[in-house]
């Protein structure tokens, strides 16, 4: 089980690497729409949800005027980031539980599972040094996304002029 300020300091990493990440999308959608960054800082926030704007962002890729490398690149980053964003809506939209000493015990998601007979809702799971690994992991490699878009960033003429 993990302390209390344990987790919490993991999921906080988490929200601060995802969001730092996430809005590298913004110079993304730049390049795909050979728009300026103002432009695309408002298609951005016009879509609301991450999901929304990785698959903005997977659409503009897979257009044929798109470069097969870049789309390769693009369409594999964004494989990578979506793999990664069900962590992290795990955590964020997780009830968790504690034991008698105050630490977390366990998260239960916050997600109905709706079948033809029944409705289930709240898978729950250990957080034991098992889960708080894979959150590390996680962390690491959403912070390994976001250099991955830098350098594809930096590698673009156009987008240098953006940043």
């Amino acid at each position: 089980m993990g302390s209390m300020t344990d987790v919490l300091l993991r999921v906080g990493r988490l929200n601060y690497v995802w969001t730092n990440t996430e809005s590298l999308l913004i110079y993304i959608i730049a390049h795909m729409l050979a728009a300026d960054k103002e432009t695309a800082v408002v298609v951005f926030l016009t879509l609301n949800t991450t999901r929304a704007r990785i698959d903005l962002v997977e659409r503009l890729a897979k257009r044929a005027a798109t470069p097969p490398a870049e789309r390769e690149v693009i369409l594999a980053l964004m494989a990578r980031l979506k793999k990664e964003a069900k962590v992290r809506n795990k955590y964020n939209h997780s009830i968790y539980s504690f034991d008698e000493r105050g630490d977390i015990s366990s998260t239960q998601l916050m997600r109905l599972v709706e079948t033809d007979s029944e409705i289930r809702y709240g898978k729950v799971e250990q957080m034991d040094a098992r889960e708080l690994g894979q959150l590390e992991q996680s962390i690491a490699e959403i912070a390994e996304i976001s250099k991955a878009l830098w350098a594809f960033i930096h590698a673009s003429p156009r987008l240098r002029g953006e940043l």
